[in-house]
């Protein structure tokens, strides 16, 4: 699909979602909520849902980096310590020349 068309797609998307947000909030048509439907009240019970949830996978994913850095940094310090004691080795051959 054209990104330009996407584009589009995604903002009647916002402008729909939107304005279902409004017509709970203020009633354009004369009742809360396009066809009975409060929709404000119903995203916001589905948001109290879903922050737990999601501070979990948050959290489990900052831990899974932590310790991945952990692991990157120890592999790092062996990578030196081993091309320092190469360099070491390769100073005295040199001066045997």
């Amino acid at each position: 699909m054209n990104a330009a068309i996407k584009l589009l797609v995604g903002l009647i998307f916002i402008v729909i979602g939107l304005g279902l947000f409004i017509d709970s909030v203020y009633p354009i048509i004369g009742t809360v909520g396009t066809f009975g439907i409060n929709w404000f009240n119903n995203f916001i019970t589905v948001l109290t849902g879903v922050i737990p949830a999601f501070l979990i996978l948050l959290g489990l994913f900052v831990v899974w980096l932590e310790i991945d850095e952990m692991k990157a940094e120890k592999e790092l310090k062996k990578e030196e310590e081993k091309s320092k004691k190469e360099e070491k080795a390769e100073k005295p051959a040199r001066k045997r020349k």
